[in-house]
């Protein structure tokens, strides 16, 4: 119980169910009762091994939905070999059995260290992606009062796959030779800007579009500062000459899984005939239309601010998300927790099956010592019989 506990207060800032979560608290308790139980017998420090993660990987597969091969091996093996070897530590029964407990602990820390999600780390070959935004998402929103250029953890993500390009002008998407082009809530354009965005869409490029209704992302600047965001997407006349017409307004944060697993977290979002997403062909180009730009904001995707590469820190698939739509690799989704009633599910099932281990592994105990006690009263029997004769 006190691993299960453990590991949650790191599942519950995320909202995944990773048995990852639970690898440290896993290996550090196995090491202490592998050092108290090293004279038992190696048959119950597995029983004990095996009833500390068996209730892990059942929360895990149930309030995720899905049990995943690797991680659940490496929390297995970072219990069996820090238990096995803190035993052999304290009672090796030949030479080699310390250097073997030795090789065991370095063994778990290579698991513990290398096992979890990697960092995403740059691509060798980033091709260019522009970006036009009223978001503040280059610079501190506060401009020279403030702390100046900054990247939001959207574009540190960006930049791991792309040459991330500011673009002021739509009219100089040309001369970027970008062929993927990133529209965040944009201030009000020119008619002319507009029709350079058609016309470069419509000779090949790729435009991911967020067109947010009702932006929340936050802000200190007053209002009617020319420095915000606008608060609804000024895109509508390009849109309506795309023939693109959302049809649902979802006022609440609303958390939505895709059809490949991903989860995104919408707040104020557009839906078309209840999807997240409109795809439509324009000319040879491609546009691809999400009504809401809060997404992005970090507050719905980011558990830890300083740590926006790291997929184990987030709390939605956003930046993975906007990387396969912009024709980029990205990390598989993570092992969501679906809703209330299934983390409820989950935590009583995990909390049954640790209790019955550890009853039947009592009850086997017990019934062993009860065996060991008659056999010690038969041969106290059987001697004193032979003192009498």
């Amino acid at each position: 119980m006190a691993v299960l506990l453990a590991g949650l207060w790191r599942a519950w800032q995320t909202g995944q169910a990773d048995p990852w979560d639970w690898s440290i608290a896993v290996a550090g308790l196995m090491a202490l009762i592998g050092f108290l139980l090293a004279n038992r017998t190696i048959v119950m420090l597995i029983w004990i091994a095996l009833g500390v993660v068996a209730p892990v990987l059942v929360f895990c597969a149930m309030a995720s939905g899905q049990l995943r091969l690797l991680p659940s091996l490496g929390l297995a093996l970072t219990a069996l070999l820090p238990l096995v070897a803190a035993a052999w530590l304290r009672h090796p029964p030949i030479l080699r059995g310390r250097m073997a407990a030795m090789g065991m602990i370095v063994a778990a820390g290579a698991i513990l260290y290398f096992g979890p999600a990697s960092s995403l780390a740059a691509a060798d070959a980033r091709p260019k992606l522009a970006v036009l935004t009223g978001l503040p998402l280059f610079w501190d929103e506060m401009g020279p009062a403030g702390t100046g250029p900054r990247d939001a953890p959207i574009i540190t993500v960006l930049r791991t796959r792309f040459t991330v390009l500011p673009l002021d002008d739509p009219r100089d998407l040309p001369g970027t030779g970008a062929r993927r082009l990133l529209i965040a809530q944009p201030r009000a354009l020119a008619p002319e800007q507009l029709v350079a965005i058609d016309t470069w869409v419509r000779a090949g490029g790729t435009a991911l579009v967020l067109a947010d209704p009702l932006l929340r992302w936050p802000s200190d600047l007053a209002l009617g500062d020319r420095r915000r965001a606008p608060t609804s997407s000024l895109l509508q006349p390009l849109l309506t000459h795309w023939g693109v017409a959302p049809d649902r307004f979802e006022s609440r944060e609303v958390r939505q899984f895709l059809a490949d697993g991903r989860l995104l977290t919408l707040s104020g979002a557009w839906l078309s005939h209840g999807r997240t997403m409109t795809a439509r062909t324009i000319g040879r180009g491609t546009l691809l239309l999400i009504g809401d730009a809060d997404l992005i904001d970090d507050r719905l995707w980011l558990a830890d601010p300083a740590q926006p590469l790291n997929p184990r820190s987030w709390i939605a698939d956003t930046p993975a998300a906007l990387l396969l739509w912009l024709g980029a690799a990205a990390p598989a989704p993570r092992p969501w927790m679906r809703t209330p009633a299934d983390v409820m599910l989950a935590l009583r099932w995990a909390i049954l099956v640790g209790t019955s281990w550890a009853m039947v592994g009592g009850a086997l105990l017990w019934a062993r010592f009860t065996d060991r006690d008659e056999e010690q009263k038969v041969k106290t029997s059987k001697g004193t019989r032979g003192k009498s004769v």
